[in-house]
């Protein structure tokens, strides 16, 4: 874990128990883990932008546990990261629950992903696969349950559906009674891309589960998100590509504005983002508002010095 991490002070939000968010009545809006983008300097931006919560990327608990050098990499925290839920891929309850007591003091809770599809994911028996293993899923819960011993410290995972959904719903009932927080909802099963999300089996699985449920999937707008809550009855939204495309969606702007474009810029200078994940998300971030050829200029740009110039020139404020 690096000096943020090590400098990092427990803030007020990370004392209070996550779950009094879901309860509360409101929208709660939330940024999906995303591998290689939802990292510290991300999640300070959305959460200028009304983000509630936010979702570390992906992080494999077994080379966690047993490598500084992937704590170092991995896991960047600081006191104004928070609420926070680290997410983890697993197969072990004992591995999990000491990767969960590691970030345990920087983090409000640890979510287990059951839900990426990619075929690595899988071979490991990381992911969507665990969707079909709810003794596991149960096992792995129960032993962080058991292992952190703060009540307010959050266990929660991040499924997929079944083409059966009884399945999904009996997988959701199994982990409930075992104890999670709560469970995010990608309304898609294993083989799905780009297909229509499956809101109705988001609004089936939380009518038949007490836990917070979470609705996830191709959401772009902050009116999305309100048109999914009233349709499938959830406690919050999770977003991924949405945010990339528009950090300040959930604030209810349309497209990225300016001002956004530039606090990125400060806030990515200010954690020493590595250039190509810098460039990326601007990259996301300007797709709506440039035109064809801007878009083949600034692509192509290959060092921090063009991307400011060329902000500069085009996009001052």
């Amino acid at each position: 874990m690096s000096s943020d991490y090590t400098k990092t002070v427990q803030c007020q939000e990370r004392i209070r128990d996550p779950l009094e968010m879901f309860h509360s009545g409101h929208l709660v809006k939330i940024c999906a883990p995303m591998v290689r983008y939802s990292k510290l300097a991300f999640r300070t931006l959305v959460r200028k932008y009304n983000c509630d919560l936010c979702y570390t990327p992906m992080i494999v608990a077994a080379d966690f546990v047993r490598s500084i050098k992937a704590r170092d990499s991995e896991f960047t925290t600081n006191k104004g990261d928070c609420p926070l839920i680290v997410q983890f891929a697993a197969n072990d309850a004992q591995l999990l629950s000491d990767a969960a007591r590691i970030v345990y003091p920087y983090a409000n809770g640890i979510d287990i992903n059951c839900g990426c599809p990619q075929r690595w994911a899988i071979t490991e028996g990381y992911g969507a696969c665990l969707i079909n293993k709810p003794e596991l899923v149960r096992d792995m819960v129960k032993q962080v349950k058991s292992q952190v011993e703060n009540p307010k410290f959050s266990v929660s995972i991040k499924i997929r559906i079944h083409d059966d959904l009884t399945r999904t719903v009996d997988l959701c009932r199994k982990a409930e009674a075992t104890g999670v927080s709560w469970i995010t909802v990608h309304g898609r099963n294993i083989e799905e891309r780009h297909q229509p999300v499956h809101y109705d089996a988001i609004k089936i699985i939380k009518e038949n589960v007490s836990v917070p449920i979470i609705a996830n999937g191709d959401i772009k707008s902050l009116k999305e998100a309100e048109n999914v809550q009233e349709i499938t009855g959830t406690n919050g939204i999770m977003v991924a590509r949405g945010l990339l495309a528009n950090p300040a969606m959930f604030a209810g702007y349309k497209e990225t504005p300016l001002k956004c474009i530039w606090d990125w810029v400060d806030i990515a200078l200010e954690h020493g983002t590595p250039f190509m994940c810098f460039h990326h998300h601007l990259m996301y971030m300007m797709e709506r508002i440039t035109s064809k050829q801007e878009k083949k200029v600034f692509n192509a740009l290959s060092s921090t010095t063009a991307v400011l110039d060329y902000l500069t020139d085009h996009y001052s404020m």
